[in-house]
């Protein structure tokens, strides 16, 4: 095991280097499979207990760059009493309503556990602490159910956030498909416009996206942790499915934290130190993704400084 200190980092650019004082434990593995993943978990897994929900981005059907099944399967039979949790979407695709969504768990392969959709049987509001654009934000009903939360993440890019990492995966993850990704998304549920990129994004997306986050990550309190799995990276969303760009950036591998913004910082630093990074680096920067660190840092979802700590 090697400890190393942050990096400066060019993907830390828009966040305060220069705060002292403690430094967030990031764990990072080069290797991508299940016994690393299983091995990065035991060191951050103090305070899981409990009805365990494991949130994954199950992709749509037939996604290329979805985790593997396999690898998701052999993590979450290690966690006692989980269940992989998930919404429906906003957009009319694969998992539009709930029918069409377990349609596409099955044809995924997602059969080998239960699969909660979370907003199946309706909203729940949470509260969001000291956000200045909400003061709830409506989730899936189920989400109270749980003791605990693993965010389980394939880092990758976004068509609107520029990366998707863990606040992303709780921020639209675990909004309903409805109110709450509306709400996200900064639309009328109602009246939508029919070209996304009419839509509001940029500074406005990233900070909504972390009040969101932030109301579930003040639900679970310390009973939840983080994973990042860099593989696959294309510059689209598993959202994207079929069409989804083919990555061009390489593998880098896995990292796991207790802290949510040290977890996506440390993600984002690796992407900005990795060769063949244009691709990804510029679908970060045209959308202002880097800004999800800054609302992070605002709301004080975690620390940006951190250790980054390989396991061979």
């Amino acid at each position: 095991m090697e400890t190393y200190k942050q990096a400066p980092a060019i993907g830390s650019r828009r966040v305060d280097e220069s705060a002292e004082g403690s430094r967030a434990k990031v764990y990072f593995t080069r290797v991508i499979d299940a016994a690393h993943l299983i091995s990065l978990y035991t060191r951050i897994n103090d305070a899981i207990y409990g009805k365990v929900a494991i949130k994954l981005h199950t992709g749509e059907k037939h996604g290329p760059n979805i985790l593997p099944r396999d690898m998701v399967a052999a993590f979450q039979k290690q966690v006692k009493d989980s269940t992989i949790v998930e919404t429906n979407t906003l957009y009319q695709g694969d998992r539009y309503t709930t029918a069409m969504h377990r349609d596409t768990l099955k044809v995924n392969g997602w059969t080998f556990c239960p699969v909660d959709i979370m907003d199946e049987e309706g909203t729940i509001e949470l509260p969001v602490r000291g956000g200045k654009h909400f003061k709830t934000v409506s989730m899936g009903s189920h989400i109270v159910n749980y003791d605990s939360m693993i965010v389980l993440t394939h880092f990758k890019g976004h068509a609107m956030g520029g990366f998707g990492g863990s606040m992303k995966n709780l921020a639209i993850g675990c909004a309903d498909g409805r109110i709450g990704k509306s709400q996200v998304h900064g639309v009328d549920v109602n009246n939508q416009p029919e070209d996304w990129n009419a839509w509001p994004g940029k500074e406005l997306l990233m900070e909504n996206m972390a009040e969101s986050a932030k109301a579930t990550i003040d639900l679970f309190g310390k009973h939840i942790v983080y994973l990042n799995v860099l593989r696959r990276m294309s510059v689209d969303c598993d959202c994207a499915g079929l069409i989804a760009a083919e990555p061009t950036i390489p593998d880098i591998g896995i990292l796991a934290s207790t802290d949510l913004l040290a977890i996506d910082q440390a993600s984002v630093d690796l992407v900005y130190q990795t060769a063949s990074n244009q691709d990804l680096v510029k679908r970060i920067e045209s959308r202002h993704g880097l800004h999800q660190l800054q609302a992070m840092k605002e709301l004080k979802m975690g620390n940006p400084q951190y250790e980054l700590i390989e396991v061979e």
